[in-house]
């Protein structure tokens, strides 16, 4: 797969996995210095990584969540999250899963946050 094959393909998984709405503010949003990092992103992982066939998406979903609890990373936690919700890709009980399972693992402050990140979440799609 070329550049081009991988970005168009990017731009598909992406768009499937985070809403329409999303991509589209990420995208209009890209000015001179950000535009390189927006096409490395949706060239490589999206393009490369999220299109594989190793794994389903709802198993990436998974994955990209707990790993976003790990490290702390709230807002594409928050991100996330609402794809997967918005999207199709799991449910409520199902995302308090993965949260239960990464306190057992990441830590209970870790689950703490996670579980407060998700009841706003929750709280704005009302």
């Amino acid at each position: 797969m070329n550049d081009d094959q991988r970005r168009l393909a990017g731009m598909t998984m992406r768009r499937a996995v985070l809403g329409e709405a999303h991509v589209d503010r990420a995208t209009a949003g890209a000015t001179a210095l950000t535009a390189e990092f927006q096409d490395l992103i949706t060239r490589y992982a999206w393009g490369e990584i999220w299109t594989r066939p190793g794994l389903e998406i709802r198993d990436r979903r998974i994955l990209v969540i707990g790993t976003l609890i790990a490290l702390g990373r709230w807002e594409e936690f928050r991100l996330h999250a609402r794809a997967a919700l918005t999207e199709g890709g799991l449910t409520q009980d199902q995302l308090k899963e993965v949260v239960l399972q990464q306190a057992i693992y990441c830590g209970v402050p870790a689950a703490n946050t996670a579980f407060e990140q998700l009841r706003e979440l929750l709280a704005s799609l009302a």
